[in-house]
């Protein structure tokens, strides 16, 4: 058993055994939060590991890993926080917070990314709400397609498959420049 499942299984009845999962998967989950909802990111992290405390009784290591059911958790935690903010949206008194960034880090990755950045978008946004899930956990978050599907909640085989369409879809649909400068992050 993988050192992460063990620690998670054994969390169930050792509290402090959740500890190091917490220390290990910080990082890579705030990275996950932080390209989704950068200005909720350390607010949502805290609520994540709230949440997997609360519910390390739940993982099933026969459903796969443990970092795929903390990246699902923190899908389901960002979920919740994007219908909180849509339903608060259709207040009036309530204004929407405003994402701060750095201009000054990764410059020519940024100037590269604008060039093809709006393309990129678009043709993400033309993906099925799974298939774009899925090729996001594994070109951003670094998971691999069965961590991913556990994040999802399916099959390791359609994950497999829904990625390898979302892949296609994308080469597809981007243009000469925007296909060589960004194919090789979704290989």
């Amino acid at each position: 058993m993988d050192p992460d499942e063990d620690l998670l299984s054994r969390a169930a009845r050792e509290p402090t055994a959740f500890e190091p999962l917490v220390a290990r998967h910080s990082a890579a989950l705030h990275g996950y939060l932080v390209r989704r909802a950068p200005a909720a990111a350390d607010d949502l992290l805290s609520e994540v590991w709230l949440q997997a405390y609360a519910h390390r009784r739940t993982y099933d290591a026969v459903r796969g890993s443990a970092r795929g059911w903390l990246f699902g958790v923190a899908r389901n935690v960002l979920a919740r926080h994007r219908q909180t903010v849509a339903r608060a949206a259709t207040r009036p008194q309530v204004s929407a917070d405003a994402t701060v960034g750095d201009p000054w880090q990764a410059v020519d990755q940024r100037l590269d990314a604008a060039a093809v950045g709006e393309e990129l978008r678009d043709r993400l946004a033309e993906l099925p709400e799974t298939e774009r899930e899925l090729l996001l956990l594994v070109a951003w978050e670094q998971l691999t397609p069965a961590e991913a599907a556990a994040a999802v909640g399916i099959p390791t085989g359609t994950a497999r498959s829904r990625l390898h369409r979302a892949r296609t879809r994308l080469r597809d649909g981007l243009s000469g420049p925007a296909r060589t400068t960004l194919m090789g992050d979704f290989a």
